[in-house]
């Protein structure tokens, strides 16, 4: 991974003051150790006339492999050796702007305490990197530098020299030439830029990438034509943080066009009185979500299968449409701590009377589950093998038989969008799957098909339009004619032997 800078210069100002610029000596050869690799800093040539420093980046692929844990280009699911066979070592990407920032981090800053006057002063520059990869090609090349006064020239690369018609590759050798620019202008272009013709960074975007962009693009952000790409690529596309981001350089460029600080614009809240709303925590907008869908359905009896620690089953007891509540877990540690949570042994009479905890397993049959309004899945598909679902599909669609069914489940689309969730990894230790929106509802319509329900899905959470929701539920309700249940029940009784000795062989 290799970049040149390089610059001209006369008798008064030499072109080797970009040696104080960079604060690297032109006379040295360094190496500085980075998260993933060594950069190296040399410079090639060095007189009056003409300066070049070079910056080469040697990554260490297993590092990468270590430290990323599956993140980015290099942890993609479709390729077992994605995340050793890759273009890391080879093509600039965000590990050389991570190097930039950290190898010229005072030049980035506009900072030369030495000869505190060089940074401010324009000169001509050319910048070189011989293999760029380039999501959008050539075209998005110039898109993007040429507003910012460099004269570009972005040249594709070809798969294979020797046979040019198998076309050009992504990548393409990038040279910018300005005759009148600051170093650090230079270098926070590339620093945003670079990334973001990658469109794959090596780690996790955090909400503190949002102030780095914002100070990386001072000066040149706000006002650039292709603002919304860069902030959403430099962002990963994360939704929530591109939104902010482009909010605040909104009043960025209004406090320009007013003449004003950005302070004085966003001023509509006293700092001393300043709140923030804490958002609904998922687990909540999950419980209101399910006790609004039985609300809906009209249920009074409520089987909560799966019932864990007991939250959702006192939040049924809070309302005393519920008449009789039964929570039903494997786990008779789970169970404790819902008596515990519950204080069933000092709930007055009437109130334990609507409530009962049981010990069963969701994938065997249970005649006392019979005769029900509602049952609740609430996170649990997901905590089963799939080979174990048909079995928990039988006993409670087509054994117990509820009215309504209601099915929460994660939607594994979202995951992109969690902070503290490395890519590739599942929201919960024990989830043996999580399901799209579109393998859920495909489960779903055929689960209700075979059984006799109807199925409708709402969204729980924030609705994302590109990922959805970070909850899925599936509304199941049971079919009203006469023949549906009558055909229903007869495959019902003939399946019912299989359907238990699979269960069992599960």
């Amino acid at each position: 991974m290799f970049l040149t800078i390089t610059t001209t210069g006369t008798p008064e100002h030499p072109a080797t003051d970009l040696g104080f610029l960079l604060h690297k000596h032109p006379g040295k050869s360094q190496a500085f150790s980075t998260s993933y690799g060594t950069a190296h800093v040399l410079y090639p040539e060095a007189d009056d006339q003409r300066c070049t420093a070079a910056l080469l980046l040697e990554v260490d692929t297993v590092a990468l492999v270590r430290r990323g844990k599956g993140k980015g280009r290099g942890g993609a699911p479709d390729a077992a050796l994605a995340q050793y066979v890759n273009d890391r070592p080879y093509a600039a990407s965000s590990l050389l702007a991570v190097a930039l920032s950290a190898v010229f981090s005072s030049a980035l800053r506009g900072v030369c305490h030495a000869r505190p006057e060089l940074p401010a002063q324009p000169r001509p520059l050319r910048i070189e990197v011989p293999a760029l990869p380039a999501r959008g090609g050539p075209a998005l090349v110039q898109r993007l530098f040429e507003p910012l006064g460099w004269t570009v020239t972005a040249e594709p690369v070809a798969l294979d020299a020797e046979f040019p018609e198998w076309g050009d590759s992504r990548y393409v050798r990038l040279v910018l030439v300005s005759e009148a620019m600051t170093l650090a202008q230079a270098l926070r272009h590339l620093y945003v830029l670079l990334p973001v013709l990658d469109d794959a960074k090596h780690y996790w975007v955090a909400p503190d990438e949002v102030d780095k962009l914002l100070r990386a693009g001072e000066g040149w952000l706000p006002d650039h034509p292709e603002q919304k790409l860069i902030t959403s690529r430099y962002l990963s596309r994360r939704w929530s943080l591109t939104r902010e981001a482009m909010e605040r350089l909104e009043l960025v460029r209004l406090a320009e066009a007013d003449d004003s600080g950005v302070d004085e614009l966003d001023n509509a809240v006293a700092a001393e009185t300043e709140t923030e709303e804490k958002p609904t925590p998922l687990a909540v907008r999950r419980r209101d979500a399910i006790v609004a869908a039985l609300h809906e359905s009209g249920a009074a009896r409520v089987l909560d299968l799966g019932c864990g620690q007991g939250q959702l089953v006192q939040a049924l007891l809070r309302d005393a449409r519920f008449t009789e509540i039964v929570g039903v877990d494997v786990s008779v540690r789970a169970l404790t701590i819902a008596a515990r949570r519950l204080k069933l042994d000092r709930m007055g009479e009437r109130q334990a009377a609507r409530v009962t905890l049981r010990q069963g397993s969701l994938v065997y049959t249970d005649k006392q589950l019979k005769g029900y309004d509602a049952a609740v899945l609430s996170e649990v598909i997901e905590h089963l093998d799939l080979p174990r679902l048909p079995a928990l599909e039988y006993a409670v669609f087509g054994a117990a038989r509820p009215r309504t069914v209601l099915v929460t489940t994660p939607n594994v689309e979202y995951n992109v969008r969690w902070e503290t969730l490395p890519a590739g990894h599942a929201r919960h230790g024990d989830h043996r799957f999580e399901w799209t929106r579109e393998e859920f509802g495909q489960w779903a319509h055929t689960v209700a098909e075979r059984h006799g329900y109807e199925v409708e899905f709402r969204p729980i959470g924030p609705d994302d339009p590109e990922v959805g929701p970070p909850t899925q539920m599936a509304v199941f309700t049971l079919g009203t004619t006469k023949g549906t249940q009558d055909n229903m029940d007869a495959k019902d009784a003939k399946d019912a032997k299989d359907t238990e000795k699979e269960a069992k062989a599960a």
